[in-house]
C-alpha cells in the first residue's frame, strides 16, 4: 500500500518539535464538473455519482445567474463566472481526500469554454470539454447574455479561429496534459469549425480523445444522446485515472523490487 509523510509540529511546553506523521495515502483524483450558460449543476449530477464510484471526489455546482442566482443572469460577465470556477476549483482541491496533481475539470459549451481559460490560472491534469462555446477576447466585462448580439457569434463560431487569435485557443494550446473533446452530430450553437479550432489548438497536450454523438443536437435533448455522452465521460475519465494508478503501482514495484 503507499504511504505518504507528512511533516508535523508538536507543541509541547513551550517547545516545538518537528516530526513526520507517516500513513496510508488514501488521496483520489478530483473531477470539476461545470455546466453550459442557462444549464444548471443537476445536469451533471448522474454522471458524478459514477464518476465518484471510480474512486473520485467530484464537485458539481451552479455559475452565478443560474438557479439561486437566477437574478444576476441579466449582469454576470465572463470574469465573474470564472471567479466561480476558481473558488470551486479551489474548494475541491483544499479537501484532504484529493490528490492535488490529479485534478480533472469538465464542462459542457460556456463551462468548457471556462474550462479552458481556468488551466492557465491552476493545476489541471485531466480536461474534458463537451461542445466548448467560444467567444471574443474583447468585451471581457460585458454581460454573458449580450455577447452573442455584440459580437456577431453565429459568424465568428463558423470560421477556423487560429490558436494565436483566441485566449481559449491558447490556454489550450499551451495544456500538456489529457484532454477529451466531444462534439455533437447536429450541434447548430457550437458548430464542427469551433470544435476543429479546439482539435488543432490542443497539439501539445499528452493524448488527445476525440468523439463525436451522432444525432446529438447542442444541448443533448434526448435520452440517448445523454446517455451516450455519460458513457464516454466516464469510460475516458476511468481510463486516464486508471492509468495514472497503474502508474504509481509501477514505480512503486521498481523501488521496493
Amino acid at each position: 500500500m503507499p504511504v505518504r509523510d507528512d511533516v508535523i509540529h508538536l507543541r509541547m511546553r513551550g517547545r516545538e518539535l518537528a516530526g513526520t506523521l507517516i500513513s496510508p495515502a488514501p488521496r483520489m483524483p478530483a473531477v470539476l464538473m461545470v455546466h453550459g450558460w442557462g444549464g444548471s449543476q443537476r445536469q451533471y449530477r448522474a454522471n458524478a455519482h459514477k464518476v465518484a464510484a471510480l474512486g473520485c471526489v467530484c464537485l458539481t455546482f451552479d455559475l452565478t445567474g443560474h438557479v439561486a442566482t437566477a437574478s444576476q443572469r441579466d449582469t454576470v460577465s465572463r470574469e465573474e463566472n470564472l471567479h466561480d470556477m476558481l473558488a470551486a476549483y479551489d474548494f475541491l482541491a483544499a479537501h484532504p481526500l484529493v490528490e492535488h496533481d490529479s485534478i480533472a475539470v469538465v464542462g459542457s459549451s460556456y463551462g468548457g469554454y471556462l474550462a479552458a481559460l481556468l488551466t492557465e490560472r491552476r493545476p489541471v491534469r485531466w480536461l474534458g470539454l463537451r461542445a466548448p462555446a467560444i467567444y471574443r477576447d474583447e468585451d471581457w466585462a460585458v454581460p454573458k447574455r449580450l455577447l452573442a448580439r455584440v459580437q456577431g457569434l453565429a459568424e465568428y463560431r463558423r470560421e477556423l479561429i487560429g490558436a494565436a487569435d483566441n485566449h481559449a485557443l491558447r490556454a489550450c494550446s499551451r495544456f500538456t496534459g489529457d484532454v477529451l473533446i466531444v462534439e455533437s452530430e447536429h450541434d447548430e450553437i457550437v458548430p464542427a469549425p469551433v470544435l476543429a479550432s479546439y482539435r488543432k489548438a490542443c497539439a501539445r497536450t499528452h493524448s488527445l480523445t476525440y468523439r463525436v454523438i451522432r444525432g446529438a443536437d447542442h444541448s443533448l435533448g434526448d435520452e440517448a444522446s445523454r446517455e451516450a455522452y455519460g458513457s464516454v465521460l466516464v469510460h475516458w475519465l476511468e481510463e486516464m485515472m486508471l492509468g495514472a494508478r497503474g502508474k504509481v503501482r509501477a514505480a512503486g514495484a521498481e523501488l521496493h523490487g
